[in-house]
């Protein structure tokens, strides 16, 4: 039982007095005890290491005061537990050096054992309950198959995931043996880090707006639908799509809890979209942050009056920036708590 239940009370659909309020990365590099860390320790070492997991997903809760803690990890470290080696490199960013790109690299895939490859991951989930003690709900998340295969195709970031789009034309019968061993692998996971103690699940599909509908329906949604199918009655989902504003219908039927938006939806489009019975996570400009902070009050204001204070969970339409003012983002979590 958590002290603040609002978040999940929200993804129930409850009538509540405000909005609950969290931040996509809001564990992250705009927080300068984060940055100290950064120094001392690489990017997977943080992510491997219960305690620093654990340490970095709390920063946000004493600091910015949110309503719901979510994991400090990756969605790559299950490309790792595949077999598939991920880097982090200084100025690249994620970087895959033995890209999938043949039937003798697919292979080379495992579905792995999630307790023998992933146990670092439950041990910072159990770790972070017990340092929470109740005070909020902990959030765990997963990559959605289409987004983990551009990068496991690509081998590294990129704007438009050309390689990783070529292989699915090229290669589709290779492409969905690919998406359903990391679905399977995400099923997996994903209910382990529920038992683990995990309260809510949100699937990030980075990368689904590059796709068209038509191959959204294709290479995309019925891996994500496989997952939700598989959470839904062991824990609230969240699905979020970056730039998959089309496929909102479809989602809002999927039997997840909430649907995450970004801010090239307005909240108008966003209920009339989803049919305006499910609950809905955004959409904030992450670089609106930047407006100075009676600015921000306002627009948060603003935007709570749009989607309404009831099936609704405040947020960014993505990731925090890292370059943001802590005071301002402290400012955006500050006018949802006066609303």
């Amino acid at each position: 039982m958590n002290k603040n239940e609002l978040f999940l009370k929200a993804l129930k659909g409850e009538v509540l007095e405000r909005p609950p309020v969290w931040m996509m990365r809001q564990a992250g590099r705009y927080l300068p005890d984060f940055m100290r860390l950064k120094k001392k320790y690489d990017f997977f070492t943080r992510c491997q290491t219960p305690e620093l997991a654990t340490e970095i997903t709390l920063m946000p809760i004493d600091q910015i005061g949110v309503d719901a803690a979510i994991l400090f990890s990756d969605i790559l470290v299950v490309l790792q537990a595949m077999n598939i080696p991920v880097e982090m490199r200084e100025g690249v960013g994620p970087f895959l050096p033995t890209p999938i790109r043949t039937s003798v690299d697919l292979d080379q895939v495992i579905v792995p054992d999630i307790e023998e490859s992933l146990g670092y991951v439950l041990d910072a989930v159990k770790m972070t309950q017990a340092e929470l003690n109740g005070s909020v709900p902990l959030i765990g998340f997963g990559g959605s198959p289409w987004t983990l295969l551009c990068y496991a195709v690509q081998g590294q970031g990129s704007k438009t995931f050309d390689i990783a789009k070529e292989f699915c034309f090229k290669e589709e019968v290779l492409a969905h043996q690919l998406l359903q061993k990391i679905t399977d692998t995400s099923i997996a996971y994903l209910r382990a880090k529920v038992a683990a103690g995990a309260d809510a699940i949100q699937l990030f599909d980075s990368w689904g707006g590059l796709l068209s509908p038509e191959d959204y329906q294709k290479f995309s949604w019925p891996y994500l639908q496989q997952i939700v199918d598989a959470l839904k009655d062991i824990t609230p989902v969240i699905v979020f799509g970056k730039g998959c504003w089309f496929a909102l219908p479809e989602m809002a039927k999927s039997g997840a809890s909430a649907l995450g938006v970004d801010w090239t939806c307005s909240a108008r489009n966003a209920r009339y979209l989803s049919g305006g019975q499910i609950t809905l996570q955004g959409n904030y400009d992450p670089a609106r942050l930047f407006s100075p902070i009676f600015q921000i009050k306002k627009d948060v204001k603003q935007m709570i009056d749009a989607f309404g204070k009831d099936r609704y969970i405040v947020n960014l339409g993505h990731g925090i920036l890292p370059n943001i003012p802590v005071d301002h983002a402290k400012a955006f979590v500050d006018a949802v708590k006066e609303y």
